[in-house]
């Protein structure tokens, strides 16, 4: 097993859905053998911003042929996690040592290559950048909870001895696999990132009522979820305040892709009152950070009550 990093561009004719299926040539297929079981930093550009990024992460699971294609393939993702906020591949003097010299000098033959090995030590070294913003808007928690290496797994993060390839490698495993797979770690990130991204503003009401703490009250809910096999990405999520979650979670209420919020004829009355004045759900300006067609459509197929 091995660690790698994927290169992904929204709408670069590859069939990808971030964090779930990843559509590449044969010329990297034992490349993306070697990250079979292990995990894998995406990386590539984002709309509107200048440089290229480190987004997230995700678990390879599965690869096989794409049938309608020769000589193309998929790999199978799961426990996608987006990081707190894009990391520029030059940052920090580069997180990948093959990729950005000492001077700072970018590799253009490795810079080219969509899938790419990375050493432990350049995984965990992005996780970490990746995963460590507080939250701003922390859940209530017992003091000796929020300290403890359980809920932020990413507090004892340990040095050792150099590797084969001379970077410095220690107890990574535990501290940072912890994180990406500890329920509660993800549960907090995917709500911290949600209620960052919609400003802690309720997508179908328009309000954005903060507690008398400072806390908002704007929940993040996932539109397929996870006990159904959503991931902790941002487009599969949405923020709602507490009753159009509940209606949301039972099918009363849905989104058509162009976000336009659906009602269910079985609500027992209109509640047009309650929503945007337009009908039109409030979601981020970023196309990769809007909820994605395909689980927009998955919950209207498998929770809607039409």
């Amino acid at each position: 097993m091995a660690k790698a990093i994927f290169y992904h561009k929204d709408g670069s004719g590859y069939k990808d859905l971030r964090g779930k299926l990843y559509h590449f040539p044969k010329m990297y297929l034992s490349r993306v053998q070697q990250a079979q079981n292990d995990w894998v930093v995406y990386y590539g550009p984002l709309s509107g911003l200048p440089s290229r990024y480190y987004t997230g992460l995700a678990k390879v699971t599965g690869i096989r042929a794409d049938d309608g294609l020769p000589d193309h393939y998929y790999a199978d993702l799961t426990d996608y996690l987006d990081f707190d906020r894009p990391l520029d591949y030059r940052e920090s003097g580069g997180y990948e040592r093959q990729l950005v010299g000492p001077e700072g000098a970018v590799n253009s033959g490795r810079s080219v290559q969509a899938v790419r090995l990375i050493s432990e030590t350049e995984f965990a070294a992005l996780i970490t950048a990746g995963l460590s913003d507080a939250d701003e808007w922390p859940q209530r928690v017992d003091p000796q909870e929020e300290s403890s290496p359980e809920t932020n797994p990413l507090m004892h993060f340990q040095i050792g001895e150099a590797d084969q390839a001379g970077y410095l490698v220690g107890d990574y495993d535990r501290p940072i696999i912890a994180s990406t797979i500890n329920r509660p770690f993800r549960d907090a990130k995917f709500r911290q990132h949600i209620r960052r991204v919609y400003d802690r503003t309720c997508a179908f009401t328009g309000l954005r009522l903060i507690n008398g703490r400072g806390r908002p009250e704007v929940e993040a809910a996932h539109i397929i979820p996870v006990e159904r096999g959503g991931n902790d990405s941002v487009q599969n999520g949405i923020a709602l305040s507490g009753t159009v979650h509940w209606m949301f979670d039972r099918g009363l209420l849905s989104l058509a892709d162009d976000f336009t919020i659906l009602q269910s004829r079985q609500l027992n009355e209109d509640i047009s009152h309650l929503l945007v004045k337009d009908g039109k759900a409030r979601v981020p300006a970023a196309p990769h950070l809007r909820p994605h067609p395909h689980y927009l459509g998955w919950h209207r197929d498998n929770f809607f009550k039409h």
